[in-house]
């Protein structure tokens, strides 16, 4: 039986970090996953250059049953917080959009500096090594692993969520979560294409590859979500930044709504174009639109794009920008888990100490990170969860309670 002051179990972003600053505190800290890559969604977030933050992260950007439980953590340690040990690391980086920290090399440069955090600290780490049991041990905790019984009276679930499981995402959290007396809101992709029914969607196929920027919107009230970015045409939907970030918000059996041209006052523009031009609608609308979107949206109105402008009526133009300006789809569904950035939903909030990430129920029991429900907007805002919840626990953690 080996003893530690605490155990962290999953090695990704929030694991890595809370390990580190945990040993660095003088804690004997073990930390274990089962995958046999390390921190494999660092690696691939931002296109192999890791989205590490946000420098606007804060409340407002992230969702959850329970709002206000993130304001606590996010408020403790910042973007600027963990800009600054990015700079200490001598990593470069460089704002992309939108106040998304990218590194200017590879995502790997985060790996190394969360790895050289647990080694300062000290942290042991077993890696593969699977975690067969958590169960409670007095005052502490007994884990069943591959590499031997282990005894510590601190555990840190941080094992994130369901998204892409090709990388070993699976549901231990939740399960020890549930075992432990937790509430699990419901788990759904996040930040993920969408979906349409094939015969509905199949006069816009050939779009497929096309992009262009658009603002979209889904939900109502407090949980409406509204967004102006690109939007990328698929063979079996619609992806890009404006629809990764909606379908956050998007419920099933609901429809999105898509202004195709918001930075144009449509309506007006093809009135004084009727007044001013003898072109057909289609070379026209060519000129507000990508052209091949523009010949797919009137392919289905033969009546409008043969005629000459002056031929038609200002009603029929002022239905046609009002059509382009709110789209209503209703999706069939997402590319689900295996494409998905995030999983939204898990660890009820309400059952954790925002102060700690502690349970309420069973003392010296923590959940940090994806497993959590909090879920980001996408551009930085996820990881910066992972870094604050992760630090509001290695924080809370107490040295020296395991005899060693």
């Amino acid at each position: 039986m080996q003893s530690f002051d605490a155990v962290v179990i999953g090695a990704g972003a929030a694991g890595l970090f809370c390990a580190g600053i945990a040993g660095q505190r003088g804690l004997k800290v073990l930390l274990i996953d089962h995958a046999d890559k390390l921190a494999e969604k660092i690696r691939i977030s931002g296109g192999g250059r890791c989205n590490f933050t946000n420098r606007d992260a804060g409340p407002a950007q992230f969702l959850s049953g329970n709002p206000h439980f993130c304001r606590s953590a996010l408020a403790r340690y910042t973007p600027q917080d963990f800009i600054a040990l990015v700079k200490r690391h001598r990593i470069a980086f460089h704002e992309k959009h939108k106040g998304q920290l990218f590194c200017d090399g590879s995502s790997d440069e985060i790996i190394a500096m969360l790895l050289r955090e647990c080694e300062l600290g000290g942290v042991t780490r077993w890696q593969p090594c699977v975690v067969h049991e958590v169960r409670r041990d007095g005052d502490g905790f007994g884990l069943a692993t591959d590499r031997g019984p282990v005894a510590s009276t601190q555990v840190v679930i941080a094992t994130g969520g369901l998204s892409i499981p090709k990388i070993g995402a699976s549901d231990f959290g939740y399960r020890v979560a549930r075992q432990f007396g937790h509430r699990i809101v419901d788990t759904r992709p996040a930040l993920v294409p969408l979906t349409f029914d094939a015969a509905a969607w199949a006069p816009f196929v050939a779009l497929a590859g096309l992009s262009l920027p658009a603002s979209v919107a889904a939900g109502s009230g407090k949980a409406r979500g509204e967004f102006h970015e690109d939007l990328l045409f698929t063979h079996r939907g619609l992806s890009g930044p404006a629809i990764l970030q909606i379908s956050t918000f998007w419920q099933p059996g609901s429809a999105i709504r898509l202004d195709l041209a918001p930075e144009h006052d449509l309506p007006a523009l093809l009135t004084h174009a009727k007044k001013t031009s003898r072109r057909h609608l289609g070379n026209e609308l060519a000129e507000l639109l990508p052209r091949r979107l523009a010949e797919t949206w009137l392919a289905g109105r033969p009546e409008l794009a043969q005629r000459p402008l002056p031929e038609l009526r200002d009603r029929e133009l002022t239905q046609l920008a009002a059509d382009l300006k709110r789209w209503e789809l209703l999706p069939s569904g997402t590319e689900g888990y295996r494409k998905a950035e995030v999983t939204a939903g898990g660890v009820d909030t309400r059952g954790l100490d925002s102060q700690s990430m502690q349970s309420c129920h069973v003392p010296g029991l923590h959940f940090i990170g994806e497993v959590v429900d909090v879920t980001g907007w996408l551009g930085g805002y996820n990881f910066q969860w992972a870094w604050a919840s992760a630090a509001a626990c290695a924080r809370s953690l107490a040295p020296a309670l395991v005899p060693q």
